[in-house]
């Protein structure tokens, strides 16, 4: 139940005539505001168009009864401190409820059209290569996933395409508890598709075995720009590319089954790191979505699975070979199979004490690569490794986040293991502090 008290008359009769409880009364008048605090009062609204009447009323409310909680609206941003000062416990200001409002449906019609953009396209072939970035992780392949259903929707065939390898335990139970079917590289041609589609990358070369865009059609991402020579792009400031694939499955009305919906729940709380980093309102609505229709079991399983002995090994070797210059950490584990467990390796040694920024490095007979990660304000740790190692070879990611891999080629030469070890681990040591602005101690 609750009481509204008007200062027009013709007001108050209008909301009687609708069965609100409605009376005659200045806000502003002590009388007034005694009557209105009655024992059983829980929240007081001062909605008034007269920013003075809605101070008065706040003062007298706030000295009778401090523990009541009101809510005031305000004639303008600057009025909002002071309502604050006097105990406002929430301050409203109608101009910017309206503009956001305005922005949400703006917001809405674009993310309609592009869901629209992206059906039509679809429909105009019979068969997709969906490519995910190199050794996926769980936000690129259920963004494929869910790709794929929106092609399926307008029976076009897709295929799931990845390069590297699924390493990780978690990414590995991932794709083996949900049944995700997916085809290496080297395994396809690419001209037997129509088109290909860049799923969470975007840029040929950066974490993906392109070299070009050629046959590329479609890029969906959540960092990077644009790319103007391609067909379709839809680059979104979230957390993870599985939130624009919900919105785009929400807004074409495809229904979510209980494996897509963990899937993608599950690539949004992996690339926001349990919603602690980058996570944005468009992340949270898809969460809420997606948790009721997810699956649980399965969830707490991929979470939980068992590791093996190599990424034990690797990380035993990044903690062993540890070198901490200021608070940044740069580890060397050697010549590796499982590329993923740097990345592992990179997390768990980013929790040591004193230790704000973390790059883990391994090699295979191909390249150099590495995994970074940080936790300091000051580094973006993606710009670090994109200005580090871009030259020489290909890199980048957000600002708590990033990877680079360097061909060996520009060591040709070396054939000796142990001077190609520590020739890269001279090279990687030097440019990362370098870039990241402090000078090594020896």
């Amino acid at each position: 139940m609750f009481t509204i008290i008007e200062k027009n008359a013709k007001r108050v009769e209008t909301l009687r005539d609708q069965n609100f409880d409605a009376y005659v009364g200045d806000i502003t008048k002590e009388e007034v505001i005694k009557n209105l605090l009655t024992p059983d009062l829980e929240i007081v609204m001062i909605l008034s168009s007269d920013s003075k009447a809605n101070t008065t009323a706040l003062s007298l409310i706030k000295a009778e009864k401090p523990d009541v909680v009101v809510i005031v609206r305000a004639a303008d941003p600057l009025s909002k401190d002071k309502l604050e000062e006097l105990g406002a416990d929430a301050v409203v200001y109608p101009t910017a409820l309206i503009a956001n409002a305005t922005l949400h449906d703006l917001r809405k019609a674009e993310s309609q059209r592009s869901a629209n953009r992206l059906h039509e396209i679809l429909k105009s072939m019979k068969k997709l290569g969906i490519l995910v970035h190199d050794n996926p992780d769980p936000d690129s392949i259920a963004s494929a996933l869910a790709l794929r259903q929106i092609a399926a929707s307008v029976d076009t065939e897709a295929a799931i395409i990845y390069h590297g390898e699924i390493s990780r335990q978690e990414n590995r139970a991932f794709v083996n508890l949900l049944h995700i079917d997916l085809m290496h590289v080297d395994a396809i041609d690419p001209r037997d598709y129509d088109m290909l589609a860049l799923v969470d990358t975007g840029t040929p070369g950066a974490n993906n075995p392109l070299t070009s865009l050629d046959n590329v059609g479609i890029i969906i991402d959540h960092h990077g720009v644009p790319e103007r020579n391609v067909l379709y792009t839809d680059i979104r400031d979230v957390g993870a590319t599985a939130t624009i694939l919900t919105d785009y499955l929400e807004e074409l009305d495809i229904d979510i089954d209980k494996r897509l919906a963990t899937a993608l729940l599950y690539g949004i709380r992996i690339d926001t790191q349990d919603y602690k980093v980058h996570v944005t309102p468009a992340d949270l609505a898809a969460t809420t979505k997606l948790m009721q229709l997810s699956d649980r079991d399965i969830l707490n399983q991929i979470e939980y699975p068992t590791m093996s002995m190599e990424t034990l090994d690797i990380i035993g070797e990044a903690i062993h070979n540890k070198h901490i210059t200021a608070s940044y950490l740069v580890s060397c584990v050697g010549f590796i199979h499982n590329v993923d467990a740097l990345a592992q390796a990179a997390d768990y040694l980013l929790n040591l004490e004193g230790v704000t920024a973390v790059a883990v490095f391994g090699m295979n007979d191909e390249k150099i690569h590495i995994s970074a990660r940080s936790k300091d304000v000051r580094v973006n740790i993606g710009a670090v490794m994109s200005q580090a190692f871009s030259d020489i070879g290909s890199a980048g990611g957000h600002s708590n986040a990033a990877a680079a891999q360097i061909p060996l080629g520009i060591f040709t030469g070396v054939r000796d293991r142990t001077t190609l070890l520590h020739l890269v681990e001279e090279v990687v040591k030097r440019r990362f502090y370098a870039e990241i602005g402090v000078e090594r101690d020896e």
